[in-house]
């Protein structure tokens, strides 16, 4: 097995490669990537969370740490400045170490403000990447975010080198440990609230180190796709259905993003979950370069049409149930996206190095892939089976009304809905599972 410091050699070639690439078609001399600032709070003197600019940790795992930069040409050793404030209020910043010291040039800077020195001279020629073009407007940096460079760079993110394989790879490991320690909590009766401390605490992280805010639903709540109000009432056992947790970690500055839906007893609900599994694993072993994501998209849509029929959720066939759009009203977002160094990766409807787009189909509004796969993406496999409420509303007063059984879909309005998601990487012949790699149970 290669070594992290051979798996990082290769990685910062590579990113070198792309960078003089894209400085020769644009026309430029470096790159000036900045990791960003805390932002204060209106009318207070606290801060929103730090988050990392990406394009600064895609060169090296520094995620907790503001006010540094980067430049880089492609060609020569990479500049970082480092801040290293000399403050009593915060926890100061550590010395740099570890395995990636040795492939940067590294200038300590004690002030934000005292920037300006450790910058090129000629910034004119250079093109600013990050979250403050004002900033770079103060410095005089000649490009701030230019499209065709961010476009670029976009773009060839979604091929993920040998070392962010692996910090992917430990993402999930650690993420799925931590679902099973939730998993074992909701059986046991804990509510939202306590599986998320639990969560937290397998990870030994707090929640805004976290690649997104934990979506932990129990029963109904499980129909809301972004939930996260995290209710600390526990449930009596009699009112307990349903869990769907839907939660990460970060390693290295790298997601991992896992949805996993679990019935609290036997039943009709028990049995569905078994099968939207199976449904997504099937999905799944369908992966292989050359396969449009859109494509598997509307295989998702096909196999949903079938489980609904086979249910006897709806009185037409799969096709019918397709074609007049009643899988949407079950099964609303996409199937997935890029993933890597942000949760929803970028570049997912772009068609090439320029930015072309293609769209999501007008159907799938929410769909954010659109690319052709190839080998080194990874992306999420994310099909659903949800009752919510608004949107079995207005399919009561659709037309297609009298093609459910709502009775059946009466029944199940309780338990929310279901997510099974994995994160797979595309390899030569089909894929990896990233996340039933190893310990899964």
């Amino acid at each position: 097995m290669p070594t992290i410091q051979q798996l990082f050699t290769q990685h910062i070639e590579q990113l070198q490669l792309r960078v003089a690439d894209v400085l020769e078609r644009e026309q430029l001399e470096a790159l000036i990537i900045h990791s960003g600032y805390p932002l204060r709070i209106f009318l207070d003197d606290q801060h929103y969370p730090f988050q990392t600019n990406p394009h600064f940790k895609h060169w090296l795992p520094l995620t907790e740490h503001p006010h540094c930069w980067l430049v880089v040409n492609g060609v020569d050793k990479p500049t970082l400045i480092y801040h290293q404030a000399n403050d009593y209020w915060h926890k100061a910043a550590s010395s740099p170490s570890g395995f990636w010291v040795d492939f940067f040039d590294i200038r300590v800077m004690k002030h934000p403000q005292d920037i300006e020195p450790f910058l090129p001279k000629q910034r004119q020629r250079c093109a600013y990447i990050g979250e403050h073009p004002e900033l770079a407007e103060a410095l005089e940096i000649g490009e701030r975010n230019p499209e065709l460079v961010l476009n670029y760079l976009h773009y060839y993110r979604a091929y993920k080198t040998d070392y962010e394989l692996e910090c992917i790879q430990e993402a999930n490991h650690r993420a799925v440990k931590a679902h099973l320690v939730a998993k074992e909590l909701f059986l046991a009766g804990a509510s939202e609230f306590e599986m998320n401390l639990a969560y937290l605490s397998s990870l030994g992280r707090g929640e805004h180190s976290l690649p997104y805010a934990n979506i932990i639903a129990l029963n109904e709540n499980a129909s809301i796709l972004h939930y996260t109000a995290l209710s600390a009432s526990k449930l009596a056992e009699q009112k307990r259905y349903s869990l769907l947790i839907d939660a990460g970690a970060e390693y290295r500055g790298y997601a991992a993003d896992i949805t996993r839906s679990y019935a609290y007893r036997k039943g009709l609900f028990a049995e569905l979950v078994l099968e939207m599994d199976i449904l997504q694993q099937s999905l799944v072993n369908d992966l292989k370069p050359g396969y449009r994501y859109t494509d598997l998209h509307l295989k998702a849509h096909r196999k949903l049409a079938k489980l609904l029929v086979d249910f006897e959720f709806v009185y037409c066939s799969a096709a019918a149930a397709v074609e007049t759009g009643i899988t949407r009203c079950f099964f609303p977002h996409g199937l997935g996206h890029h993933l890597g160094l942000q949760v929803h990766d970028v570049g997912g409807l772009m068609q090439d190095e320029d930015g072309t787009v293609l769209a999501a189909p007008t159907l799938d509004p929410f769909l954010r892939c659109t690319r052709m796969l190839e080998p080194r993406q990874v992306l999420t496999i994310e099909p659903g089976l949800y009752f919510i409420p608004s949107l079995l509303a207005e399919l009561a007063e659709s037309e297609h009304t009298r093609l459910i059984n709502w009775s059946r879909v009466d029944e199940m309005r309780r338990f929310g809905g279901i997510r099974i998601e994995d994160n797979v990487v595309i390899t030569a012949l089909n894929c990896d599972n990233l996340t039933r790699a190893g310990n899964w149970s």
